[in-house]
């Protein structure tokens, strides 16, 4: 159509084609996924799923679960106070009989306590666990009820003097939980249990590094709304500004993701390590699991901390930013080398063999952007 020769014009097509070559566009995305993963794992992020990769650097909120999270997740019990005329040792026995076969921290810290004054357990009857309130059966032919003083509210069980000290030990930042006695004049209080737990070292710090990214950080716990807040004050949280949720059931973690979700269009990551954290984690637009939980919250969570360090937490989000960044930038360059080389083919300004060294040049550049991230490091948090 111009004048040129055939030989001229197949020339010309042939360069188009070869420049046109969409070899690096195709690079461009699982280049940077796969170098940034790969980072990832040699630092601890254990990344399953790209999608969350992807949408990790779009987060505005993240939350944490408290025990085992935040905390070290072993918490001693650090006060018995029993009611006028019970013996302690006795109730301490039958308490640690009756949660033996549970693997709850709380109760793990029971039999710790009563282990430590050489208290010889027995076998409880019918034991049953009520999620998220306690656990109920029997020992040496009496009935009991351990659990929370939620718990004991909607059994009716009146904790008379109990409940002023109950108060006073939540007002001091610890975990109380209640035991009642079934008799023939109903449930009557028999003790308070009071745990303690400490936050896990640089938790605090870590939590201070994401809201230096401009990310709203939310404690949630199961814990009375005293100890909670007790808690999120040691780790640098403000109750009063919405970051605690404070006496959630198991139940109840995935509808309170839900609601940060919904609350405002936030792209909300949650942090756990149990199994009643899975659901959450499943509800999240990402889910971190800790990588000394459970399988089943590590199955539910698209990324890993194959560490329990909450100070990855920061970390993961940087490489996924970092990540879309070496995307767009291959991206960017992949349509340069087109868009730039289409025109000077078609006008014959390159030949075929200019036309593939161009190619070639475009595919090792993005692939060269995409392995610079090899030189990322997490930010290292005050201890």
């Amino acid at each position: 159509l111009t004048g040129h020769g055939f030989e001229a014009a197949v020339i010309h097509a042939v360069a188009v084609l070869v420049i046109a070559c969409p070899c690096a566009l195709g690079l461009a995305t699982p280049a940077a996924i796969m170098a940034g993963t790969g980072v990832a794992a040699q630092h601890g992020i254990l990344i399953k799923d790209a999608q969350a990769l992807e949408l990790a650097h779009k987060v505005d909120v993240v939350a944490f679960d408290k025990t085992g999270t935040l905390t070290v997740g072993q918490p001693r019990l650090l006060a018995l106070d029993v009611a006028p005329g019970v013996d302690e040792a006795a109730l301490l026995k039958a308490v640690a009989s009756l949660q033996s076969g549970s693997e709850h921290p709380l109760a793990r810290a029971v039999q710790a306590a009563a282990q430590a004054r050489g208290l010889a357990l027995v076998a409880p009857d019918g034991v049953r666990a009520v999620p998220g309130r306690g656990t109920e059966g029997e020992v040496a032919a009496l009935s009991y009820r351990v659990g929370s003083l939620r718990w004991m509210q909607e059994l009716g069980v009146n904790l008379g003097a109990l409940a002023e000290r109950a108060a006073a030990l939540q007002a001091q930042g610890l975990t109380v939980s209640a035991v009642a006695q079934q008799t023939t004049q109903g449930l009557l209080p028999r003790a308070l249990l009071a745990f303690g737990d400490e936050p896990k070292p640089g938790a605090a710090d870590a939590l201070a590094a994401l809201r230096a990214r401009g990310i709203q950080t939310v404690m949630v716990s199961g814990d009375n709304r005293g100890a909670a807040e007790a808690m999120a004050r040691r780790l640098g949280l403000n109750p009063d500004a919405g970051e605690v949720m404070a006496e959630v059931l198991p139940g109840d973690k995935a509808a309170r993701v839900a609601q940060l979700k919904q609350g405002g269009g936030h792209i909300v990551a949650m942090v756990g390590d149990g199994v009643n954290d899975a659901p959450a984690l499943a509800a999240a637009d990402v889910g971190l699991a800790m990588g000394n939980g459970t399988d089943v919250a590590m199955h539910a969570a698209g990324i890993t901390l194959m560490r329990g360090d909450p100070a990855l937490v920061a970390a993961a989000l940087d490489i996924s930013d970092r990540t879309v960044a070496k995307i767009r930038q291959n991206l960017f360059w992949a349509f340069v080398y087109n868009v730039a080389g289409i025109p000077l083919a078609a006008l014959g300004f390159l030949n075929p063999v200019v036309a593939g060294a161009a190619m070639a040049l475009s595919s090792v550049s993005v692939m060269t952007n995409a392995l610079l991230l090899k030189r990322w490091t997490p930010t290292k948090t005050k201890a």
